[in-house]
Order: structure tokens, then sequence, then C-alpha cells
């Protein structure tokens, strides 16, 4: 079961906003023991949304989404998830409690009696028009809820939350504390690596292929960089993977890398 990320919305394709998900949930996840396996930026596309969701529904992954699931007309993110999923759109009960919470909130603040049927506030009741099936995800910040929606697997599920990093970021937060607390640290990992200075990838990629069919538990990783005014060019070289097998794949990669008298420190 893999964990997944969407992100969805034109002003990220288009650069008007930098996205703040990525790195967001990647810390969430790591914090738990837990990793990213592939992250999506797709943009306000209704076909191009539809045909990712049907795609990712078909999946065993856990899969979180942000983006467009407001009420506005560029915002698709709902309907797509219906389409995707074959079934219609409809108003979730708890949703709409919450909505109408908000809805009060915003009146009494303002001093005034809510209007629950004035036309502005049944627009704000299409926000918890979710696929049929769902279930809401609470949202500490403003009460309008996300949803979530099982795969057509029966394995893993969607987890939908707006595009404002202040909403999402708690949203899924309660989505990893309330739903996959089991899975929290139950991998172990380590890694270890070595910055290896002035020599080209050809000439340790034989060892590197050595170190993985040694130890089926551990892969090799080799992050290059060019340079700058305050390093040489070097190979960020490493291995990661099961504690069992790092310390002896990393003692390995060291002594392959005396062998051709690389030039290498450890990494910081």
């Amino acid at each position: 079961m893999a964990i997944g990320l969407i992100i969805i919305g034109d002003e990220i394709l288009s650069g008007k906003r930098v996205d703040k998900h990525f790195p967001k949930v990647l810390e969430l996840l790591t914090a738990r023991g837990l990793q990213l396996a592939w992250v999506e930026y797709v943009g306000d596309d209704p076909e191009r949304i539809t045909n990712t969701l049907r795609r990712t529904f078909a999946s065993e992954d856990i899969v979180f989404c942000t983006g467009g699931i407001g009420a506005t007309p560029d915002d698709h993110t709902r309907q797509c998830a219906a389409a995707a999923r074959g079934v219609a759109l409809a108003l979730h009960p708890d949703a709409k409690v919450k909505i109408q919470e908000r809805i009060a909130d915003t009146a009494r603040e303002a001093g005034i009696t809510p209007v629950f049927d004035a036309p502005e506030n049944l627009h704000r009741l299409k926000m918890g028009e979710f696929p049929v099936g769902s279930s809401i995800i609470p949202n500490p910040f403003n009460k309008i809820p996300g949803f979530f929606v099982p795969n057509v697997s029966g394995e893993g599920a969607h987890y939908f939350a707006p595009g404002f990093p202040v909403m999402a970021w708690p949203m899924f937060e309660w989505v990893l504390d309330t739903h996959y607390a089991h899975l929290f640290h139950q991998v172990a990992r380590a890694e270890k690596s070595v910055l290896v200075f002035e020599m080209p990838e050809s000439t340790l990629t034989p060892l590197m292929e050595a170190i993985e069919a040694e130890f089926a538990l551990v892969k090799v990783f080799s992050l290059p960089h060019v340079g700058d005014d305050k390093t040489r060019r070097h190979i960020d070289l490493g291995v990661k993977g099961d504690p069992s097998q790092v310390e002896d794949a990393f003692r390995k990669m060291e002594e392959g890398l005396r062998q051709l008298k690389a030039d290498y420190q450890q990494a910081g």
C-alpha cells in the first residue's frame, strides 16, 4: 500500500503560486516513519483530473489530493472524483451541519442573524456535495470539511482537502493519525552516504550494481552535484534500506571506493 499525492490547480502549473504541499506532506509522513511513493501535478482540466483519479482509484494506494474542492467555476475536483468513481454527487448530511455551523459563526461575528436559505448560503452548501459513499474530513480552520472515498479495489482510499495549506495540512494530519496510526514506524530504515569527488558515475556503477546484487534489502543511490563556489564537483553516494544490511553494504561501498582510489568523505 503506497502513499501518493495529487496536487490540483492551474495556479501551481502557471507559477502564480509555489507548491508547498509536497515538502509538508513529506515532513508529515517522515515524522511517522512513512514514505511518499509518488506525486502528480494536474491543472484545472476536468477530463484530465477525472482520468487521473480513475487510474489512481483502481490502485490500493493511500492518496492525498489538494485543490479544487470549492464551489466556484474553476473547482472541478468533487465532480471529477464522482465521475471517476462512477457515482453521483450528493449533499453529505455531516457536511451540511458543518457548513451551516460556519454560516452561523460568520453571521454571529458580523452581529446578524443567519439566514440559511439565503441564495449565497444555499450556494455554500455545494461545498458539501461529495461523491456518494464519501465520509468527511474535519477542517479545524473554518469547519468546511473535506472528504474521503474508498478505492475501487477496496484497499486504500483518496483523501481530498482544499488547496489552502492552513486547511489541508491539519486535515491530512487528522487522516494519518485517525486512520493509519497502525502503519507508523512499522518499517525500519537506515541510510549512510559519502561524498565522492571528481569521479564519473560510470566508474562507480559496477560497485553500485555489486552492492545491490549482494544485499537484497538495500538500495544504492547516486546524486551528482556539478559543484559551486562552496564545493567541488561530487557525487552523494550511499545506501539505504533495512538496518540489518545497511552497515555491511556501506562497508563494502567504502572498500570499493578505496580500491578505486576515490577521493571521498563522509556526508554531513
